[in-house]
């Protein structure tokens, strides 16, 4: 249903909102919209920049509680008005554009810590709060969720649950949903259930993972309970240069495969080197830039310290020692913001992907020479940024410095370099995406991806959300209409 300010139909829907959360607590003002319309997505700052009107919502909600959230979806339902569920704003995929107009709730009252047991050494806390607060209030208790990416600060909890997060640490820790025992979750029809109590059952399928990654199409996160781990006695870190890229990787695999379990391990390609790793770092050299960390007990962290350089030596790196390792650490953030992250007028992308250790460079080389060939004006970077014992994750980006003025021209070649490379990458034994989700931005990509198994995405879909209202046109859903 599409509600216009002048109807009556406004007024009736805006003063049920206010009902349920309270009139402060709903905006309908032009500079709430307009802030609601861009995200990190570079359409939206693309288009934002040129000065044009973004999908904005009808109504902005802020409610406290999943009960709240419970009411407010009962009256979409029967208005069938859209819901769009935003949580900090970062999202790089359009994943929380209100494309579709209607309600967007803003789930940043979610913001409170439930529970923190220190001997079950786990963590209840509201989706919506900024991932950076909650590791402020564990620190004071010398304890960490270990999930710390570099948008932590501008990041919400939900956010990160929604997307598959992936954080810094990784490498030990795993990803956001690695730390998840339980979650409590306002289903499209109003409905509010909690998920069991603990993850590792044999009741069943985990009703976590259905949610988990769904990007805000199936359910609304409010609550969850996370693993927290105390911060460990000693960090180490080193670096490596390598003459190329697969030396680097096959260190990356040994140290792997040898049942090490390193914090980070952390490689850039050639160009990346020549580029980004020189002006954050300064170390100007030719080759591939390894660094890692181990962490824990001093004792043991050490040991695995040795053993992880003498598999990097081994595998023909050059040792650059301790300190740029340590410089690394200190200064992993900037790689991502000013004045060193690209901006606006240049259009770039990060299309992130993971594959066995087996199809990992495969996949890369093809998604590089897919840039490359198609469009001559690209850059094409990258970095292997979170490991596993089968495979790694490759962060790949590409860049326009200047794309084309007219706007619909740039999306036009943006949305070609998109499809030219993470069809490369499907192609060689990828995935659409490794950990920012896929949102509007991929989602034409999705029945590519999963194929006749779409049908399972889809049955969920609209077993969950009958009337289509939720997060509409994302992860490959579009509306009710064309679920088919």
């Amino acid at each position: 249903m599409v509600i216009k300010s002048s109807s009556y139909m406004y007024d009736m829907v805006l003063f049920e909102l206010k009902d349920i959360v309270g009139s402060e607590y709903v905006s309908t003002k032009q500079s709430d919209k307009i802030a609601y319309s861009v995200d990190y997505y570079w359409v939206s700052e693309a288009w934002h920049d040129k000065g044009l009107e973004g999908p904005s919502p009808e109504f902005v909600v802020f409610p406290e509680s999943a009960q709240q959230i419970s009411k407010i979806m009962v009256i979409a339902n029967e208005y069938k008005i859209p819901v769009t569920v935003w949580g900090g704003g970062a999202g790089s995929q359009g994943g929380a554009l209100p494309v579709a107009g209607g309600i967007l709730i803003d789930s940043k009252r979610l913001n409170k810590i439930y529970d923190l047991d220190l001997k079950a050494m786990t963590v209840e806390v509201g989706a919506g709060m900024i991932m950076q607060d909650l590791e402020d209030e564990l620190t004071k208790k010398d304890i960490s969720t270990m999930h710390i990416p570099a948008s932590s600060f501008c990041s919400t909890v939900g956010g990160f649950i929604v997307h598959r997060g992936t954080g810094v640490l990784s490498t030990k820790y795993g990803k956001i949903e690695d730390m998840i025992v339980s979650m409590e979750i306002v289903l499209p029809d109003g409905k509010i259930i909690n998920t069991l109590p603990v993850p590792k059952t044999a009741a069943g399928p985990d009703l976590n993972q259905i949610f988990v990654g769904s990007e805000g199409t199936f359910g609304i996160i409010t609550k969850v309970t996370l693993t927290v781990k105390k911060m460990p006695e000693a960090r180490f870190f080193r670096a490596f240069l390598f003459k190329d890229l697969s030396a680097g990787l096959e260190a990356g695999r040994r140290i792997m495969e040898s049942g090490l379990k390193p914090s980070v391990i952390r490689l850039y390609d050639e160009a990346e080197t020549k580029s980004l790793v020189k002006r954050v770092l300064g170390i100007d050299r030719e080759g591939s830039y390894l660094v890692f960390g181990v962490e824990g007990y001093e004792e043991i962290a050490r040991l695995e310290f040795g053993k992880a350089s003498f598999i990097c030596k081994e595998a023909g790196g050059e040792d650059l020692g301790e300190e740029p390792g340590k410089e690394w650490w200190k200064n992993r953030y900037k790689f991502f913001f000013p004045p060193y992250a690209f901006k606006i007028p240049q259009a770039f992308g990060t299309c992130d992907t993971v594959a066995t250790f087996t199809n990992i460079e495969k996949v890369y080389r093809a998604m590089k020479e897919a840039a490359e060939s198609k469009f001559p004006d690209i850059r094409f970077i990258g970095h292997f940024s979170h490991w596993f014992e089968w495979g790694c994750m490759l962060y790949a980006r590409f860049i326009f410095d200047e794309p084309p003025k007219d706007i619909h021209e740039s999306i036009h070649k943006y949305n070609s370099a998109w499809n030219e490379t993470v069809r490369a990458a499907l192609d060689n034994g990828g995935v659409i995406n490794e950990h920012h989700g896929v949102g509007l931005k991929l989602s034409r990509l999705v029945k590519e991806q999963y194929g006749n198994s779409f049908t399972i995405l889809k049955d969920l879909k609209e077993a969950l959300d009958p009337n289509g209202i939720l997060n509409p046109y994302k992860f490959g859903f579009g509306t009710k209409n064309n679920w088919n």
